[in-house]
């Protein structure tokens, strides 16, 4: 970055790796746990990383080589499950950080997968719908080894989608000779796919909002909201909360920020959104720089971007009462400790925004019992799931007196050691 300095980069480069605030929230949750030296070593480490470089032939004709991986953190639990991101910043770091992330979240609902992510690097928007199927097709095909319903489970993630999904699915289905839906979640329904699965992360995160409101005091009906991001999981939120009796104050997406004290208009922001691909220039509501939007006086702020947004440096600024991480890794460690010491509510990732990787798996269980259920048994079962979870992260909390991420980490990281510990070491 022009102007900085190794001296006063590398701090904040450290305190923003998603790697390493991975490895820090384990370390601090183990040390309460009091586990094993050998039992840290096992579920600190990735069991299996794949790095692939591969050709895609581009719509001018010429060939363009991309690279890919596929981390699979602890599968102990079941086959790995976990998303795919297509994005310009991905790092083999970064997927690791996700892939533990996930191995959390899927304990912490207690289902039966373990941790996995996917990123290739790439700028999906400066690419043609032929170019994307072709690098989805080429990278599939790359990381088959990995892949199956009894091994490893993609899902979409940061600009992938429903369509990827297909040609993924497709691609492993041609290679093993017949159709496979459940290699793949958050299909298409044509294909196999869920009712109530696009909605799911941000439905999820409204039902843990709205727990953790009734539980630390904080009244839904009027409360103020602000939402930094606004694709699948943001928007969603918004629209929930926006029902709710919230009022939802600001929003952003990668071009920019509004905001209106006297409230957006949720259904217009979604509708502008999906004309113009972003909310920026959304009538009725004020530009304001993408930085200041965390910093906004609300009850409620949801972070539904990338990971390390709030940081040391901002986050003696955040005046929100509960932050609700419908991203992945929003908060440093030190900025978790700063919010703490306020008395801010942090509601983790690995619980706020389990309600997709809860919906995948009910997609998954659909396609391996070729059934498929109703979009009032999703909701039934998701309702079910979160409140459940949230329960116990809470008791536990409140039993620890720790903050809810240790918590969460802590049920988690306790479930996978148990399983590991109940299976022994091989051979």
């Amino acid at each position: 970055m022009e102007g900085s300095t190794p001296e006063t980069s590398a701090p904040l480069a450290v305190e923003t790796d998603p790697y390493a605030m991975a490895l820090k929230q384990f370390d601090q949750a183990a040390a309460r746990l009091e586990l094993s030296p050998g039992m840290r070593g096992i579920l600190r480490s990735c069991k299996r990383e794949l790095i692939v470089h591969f050709p895609v032939r581009m719509d001018d004709g010429s060939l363009r080589t991309f690279s890919g991986y596929r981390v699979q953190h602890n599968v102990t639990r079941g086959p790995s499950k976990g998303g795919l991101r297509y994005h310009p910043q991905v790092t083999l770091d970064e997927v690791r950080a996700l892939a533990m992330w996930m191995t959390w979240k899927c304990a912490v609902v207690n289902i039966p997968f373990g941790g996995a992510k996917g990123g290739v690097v790439c700028n999906p928007k400066e690419m043609s719908e032929t170019e994307l199927e072709g690098l989805t097709r080429r990278y599939t095909t790359e990381i088959t080894p990995l892949l199956g319903p009894a091994s490893d489970i993609p899902a979409p993630d940061v600009y992938t989608d429903d369509r990827i999904m297909a040609w993924m699915m497709d691609t492993y289905s041609m290679h093993v000779g017949y159709t496979v839906p459940a290699v793949v979640t958050g299909k298409p329904l044509s294909i196999g796919g869920s009712k109530g699965r696009l909605e799911a992360t941000g439905r999820g995160c409204v039902m843990v909002i709205k727990e953790a409101a009734e539980h630390f005091g904080v009244r839904l009906e009027g409360a103020t909201v602000v939402i930094q991001g606004f694709g699948n999981a943001g928007s969603i939120t918004a629209k929930y909360l926006d029902e709710a009796g919230a009022k939802i104050i600001a929003v952003s997406d990668s071009r920019g920020a509004i905001h209106n004290p006297n409230g957006i208009d949720v259904a217009n922001a979604m509708t502008h959104k999906s004309k113009t691909g972003s909310v920026v220039g959304l009538a009725g509501a004020g530009a304001i720089p993408p930085a200041d939007l965390l910093e906004l006086d609300c009850d409620i702020l949801v972070p539904a971007a990338l990971e390390a947004q709030i940081v040391a440096e901002n986050a003696p600024r955040i005046k929100a009462r509960i932050i609700a991480e419908a991203a992945n890794g929003p908060t440093t460690p030190a900025a978790d400790a700063i919010l703490q010491e306020r008395g801010a509510v942090v509601l983790p990732d690995i619980l706020a925004n389990v309600g997709g990787v809860v919906c995948s798996y009910f997609e998954w269980v659909q396609c391996l019992q070729k059934f498929s259920w109703s979009e009032h048994q999703v909701g039934d079962s998701l309702a079910s799931f979160m409140s459940r979870a949230f329960h116990d992260v809470y008791s536990l909390a409140q039993q620890r007196r720790v903050d809810m991420r240790t918590a969460a980490l802590m049920l988690s990281i306790s479930r996978v050691a148990d399983a590991t510990a109940a299976r022994g070491i091989y051979p």
